[in-house]
C-alpha cells in the first residue's frame, strides 16, 4: 500500500509539473497564432521624415479602419526609423525579424535600400513586401520567392510617359537626376519609351543624392533641348524647381512622379506649376474612392495623400486580403504569399492586380501640377490604364537585357 502512495506521490511530483509545462506551451502557440507580428521600415527623421510620415499614417489609417484585426488577428505593428540609409535599414530589419520575431518586413525607401532588403529577405528566408522601393531587379532578374512588391518598378511610368512626351511634340530632352538605383533606373524608362516612340535624349546629367545646390549643374543644361526630365527625391524637389525657374531656362519640365509628389507639393509655389510626371497614383484622381480617401487623410492628418500614404493603406489592405483567404493561418508563409499574387484589388490608386513576377500591373497616369482654389493639385491629363513593369515588351526579351542603369539604354545621342 504504502509502495502505491509513494508510486503516485512520484506522479504528481513529476510528470504532472512536465504535463502542466506542455499544456502552457500549447497555450502560449494558441496565443501566439492569434497575433501577426509586422515589421514596418521608413525613413522618420532627416531629409526623407515626411516620407516616412505619410507611409506609416497611410498604413496605420487602414488599420484603424479594421481596429487592428486581419482575419481573427491582432495586428502588432512596430516601426522602426530608417534615417534614409540602406544600412540602418538592414541593422533594423535584423532586430525587427531576431528581437521581435515578426512574420513579415514591410516597407523602406529607396531603391538601394528595396534590394539590401530583398537581400536580407533571401538571407533570413523572411518575407519582405516592398511597398515604396522601387528597385526594378526586385521583381525581374532577382526574382525571390521571399520577395513581393505592392508598390512599382522604377521604370514602369517611365515607358508610356516617354512615349506620351513624344506624341505631345517633345523631340530633344536633357535628362537630370539622382545618382543612385532609383534614380538610373526611373530615368531609363523614359528614356527607352521616348526613344522607342522616335524622341531623342541628348543629355544626361547625375547629381549626388539629397543634392539641394544646382548652381554647377543648371549652366550645364543644353538649351536646345524641348524638355528636361528631373528626377528629384525626399528635400531634393523643391530647391531644384526653385533654381531652374531662377536660372533662365525655359523648356518645358518634365520629370519621374516622386519630382511632384504630394510630399513636397505643399511646401512649393509657383515653381511647380506645369510641370508634368508619371504615377500610379494622384490625390486629384476624381473618383468617389479616392475622395473618400483624401477627405480622410487630410481630415486627420491636415494635408493631401501623397502615393507614399495611397501604398501603403493598399498594401494594408492587400495583406488583410491575402490572411482572409488562408483563414488567418500565417505558419505557412508560402502559401500565403501564393495567396497574395492572385488578389485583385480595387484599391484608392484604381484596378490592381500582381504579374507572375511579384509587381502590380495598374494605371499609371500622367500629372500636370496646376493651381485650384489656392493649393497644388496633380491633376490627371492622361490615362495609360493597366501598365506592366514590362510595358509593352516580351518579358523574357526584357529580361535578356542588363537591368536598366547609369549606361543602359546607352545614351547614343549625347555629345
Amino acid at each position: 500500500m504504502l509502495q502505491k502512495k509513494f508510486k503516485l506521490f512520484l506522479y504528481t511530483a513529476l510528470v504532472a509539473p512536465v504535463a502542466f509545462c506542455l499544456a502552457l506551451g500549447t497555450a502560449s502557440k494558441v496565443e501566439a497564432q492569434k497575433e501577426i507580428r509586422i515589421g514596418f521600415l521608413t525613413p522618420l527623421t532627416g531629409g526623407g521624415a515626411q516620407l516616412g510620415r505619410d507611409s506609416v499614417n497611410g498604413l496605420k489609417m487602414y488599420l484603424d479602419e479594421i481596429g487592428y484585426d486581419m482575419a481573427g488577428l491582432k495586428v502588432k505593428l512596430i516601426v522602426e526609423d530608417t534615417e534614409l540609409k540602406p544600412a540602418v535599414a538592414v541593422t533594423k530589419a535584423e532586430k525587427l525579424i531576431r528581437h521581435d520575431k515578426v512574420h513579415m518586413i514591410v516597407g523602406g525607401v529607396m531603391g538601394s535600400t528595396g534590394y539590401a532588403l530583398g537581400a536580407l529577405a533571401n538571407r533570413e528566408k523572411k518575407l519582405y513586401i516592398a511597398s515604396i522601393p522601387a528597385s526594378d531587379d526586385l521583381t525581374q532578374r532577382k526574382l525571390s520567392k521571399w520577395v513581393l512588391r505592392t508598390g512599382w518598378a522604377g521604370s514602369q511610368p517611365g515607358h508610356p510617359f516617354g512615349k506620351w512626351a513624344y506624341e505631345q511634340g517633345y523631340r530633344k530632352v536633357v535628362m537630370i537626376g539622382a545618382d543612385y538605383a532609383f534614380g538610373h533606373e526611373n530615368i531609363a524608362g523614359f528614356h527607352r519609351g521616348f526613344e522607342d516612340a522616335g524622341g531623342k535624349i541628348i543629355q544626361k546629367i547625375w547629381v549626388p543624392v539629397m543634392t539641394t545646390d544646382f548652381g554647377p549643374y543648371l549652366p550645364l543644361v543644353k538649351k536646345e533641348a524641348d524638355a528636361i526630365y528631373a528626377l528629384m527625391i525626399a528635400a531634393m524637389p523643391g530647391p531644384f524647381l526653385k533654381q531652374f525657374k531662377a536660372s533662365g531656362l525655359k523648356m518645358a519640365i518634365l520629370g519621374g512622379g516622386v519630382t511632384a509628389d504630394e510630399t513636397v507639393l505643399p511646401n512649393m509655389g509657383d515653381e511647380a506649376l506645369g510641370v508634368i510626371t508619371p504615377l500610379q497614383y494622384s490625390a486629384a484622381l476624381d473618383t468617389p474612392k479616392n475622395k473618400a480617401f483624401v477627405k480622410k487623410f487630410r481630415k486627420l492628418h491636415k494635408k493631401v495623400p501623397s502615393y507614399f500614404s495611397e501604398s501603403n493603406y493598399t498594401t494594408a489592405k492587400w495583406i488583410h486580403e491575402a490572411l482572409k483567404r488562408v483563414k488567418g493561418d500565417i505558419s505557412d508563409i508560402h502559401r500565403f504569399s501564393q495567396e497574395f499574387q492572385k488578389i485583385e484589388i480595387d484599391a484608392v490608386r484604381g484596378p490592381v492586380k500582381m504579374d507572375e513576377y511579384r509587381n502590380p500591373v495598374h494605371n499609371i497616369y500622367i500629372r500636370k501640377v496646376e493651381r485650384i482654389n489656392g493649393e497644388l493639385w496633380n491633376t490627371v491629363v492622361a490615362t495609360y490604364p493597366m501598365v506592366s513593369q514590362f510595358w509593352t515588351f516580351d518579358p523574357k526579351e526584357f529580361l535578356k537585357n542588363p537591368v536598366y542603369s547609369r549606361n543602359f539604354p546607352p545614351c547614343n545621342y549625347c555629345k
